[in-house]
């Protein structure tokens, strides 16, 4: 494996987060002969693409600076290696066309944090990509073990974003009109509904929720009227100086009797056995 990167110290700071994370990569299950020694690191964009198989750029999200990558990888890169974009908002349409010889092979491959653990992967096509390469990106992602997801069209955020930024918009809200704290907030997805999203996504939650007659069943039960109140209800709201500061005041509450440092390695080491019973368990989807 080759990775790249023009950052001032970027190998040192690579190879040292490398470090940090391999000791949970055994639980999650290696190929035989892995090794962090295994990884070089060029400063040349072209050295380190000229003979790969598949790319996953992991720049800036600024679109001049993808239009560029991407104009020099599919100069550099062998004509039938995978070129995929890790953005989070930019989609590959509005830059694909930078690629003169071999558009087509361009994808979104969308990873979520922290990407070494969450097997996701949100996988699409831009206007020029073929039906191939979505393919051929999705069985490289399953191979590595990872469980990717293709977007049958593209929009801002893909998918888990978009979901994310739902959810944050009322977080918000609820904070700035005062109906409860940043600790409550948090409190009430991390020791309620979140528990259930870890095992089963909104629909299938839904579903559970509808009684013997499922989901359908539930779109016929006041509750459910309950639940269209609530999305007339929810708030619109931008973030001002003064809300992100009542935020972070309210985080920095939060944290003020744990080691946010202890606190990660806790979650992974959570995460991980959540990961393993998952595996396990093949009545989860």
């Amino acid at each position: 494996m080759a990775a790249t990167d023009p950052g001032p110290g970027a190998e040192a700071a690579l190879r040292a987060t490398i470090a940090s994370q391999w000791a949970a990569l055994p639980a999650e299950g290696l190929a035989p002969g892995a090794s962090p020694n295994r990884l070089r690191f060029t400063t040349s964009l072209e050295a380190a693409v000229a003979d790969a198989q598949f790319v996953q750029e992991n720049g800036p999200e600024r679109l001049d600076l993808k239009r560029d990558l991407f104009r020099r990888l599919d100069a550099a890169a062998p004509a039938d290696t995978i070129l995929a974009t890790s953005s989070s908002s930019i989609t590959v349409s509005q830059f694909q066309d930078a690629c003169a010889h071999h558009p087509e092979r361009v994808v979104l491959g969308h990873p979520f944090n922290p990407p070494h653990l969450i097997p996701l992967v949100e996988v699409a096509g831009g206007n020029a990509t073929s039906a191939e390469a979505v393919e051929r990106s999705l069985a490289f992602y399953r191979a590595i073990g990872k469980h990717p997801i293709q977007l049958r069209k593209e929009v801002l955020g893909h998918i888990a974003n978009r979901l994310q930024a739902a959810l944050w918009q009322e977080a918000f809200h609820l904070v700035a009109t005062g109906v409860a704290s940043v600790a409550d907030v948090d409190a009430a997805i991390a020791h309620g509904p979140g528990l259930r999203w870890a095992l089963l996504g909104p629909f299938l939650n839904l579903h559970l929720s509808g009684g013997t007659g499922g989901i359908v069943d539930l779109f016929n039960k006041p509750l459910w009227q309950a639940t269209e109140a609530m999305w007339r209800d929810l708030g619109r709201i931008s973030v001002d100086a003064d809300l992100a500061e009542r935020v972070a005041a309210g985080v920095r509450e939060e944290l003020s009797a744990l080691d946010p440092e202890e606190m990660v390695v806790r979650r992974d080491a959570v995460l991980l056995a959540l990961l393993r019973l998952k595996a396990e368990t093949k009545a989860l989807p």
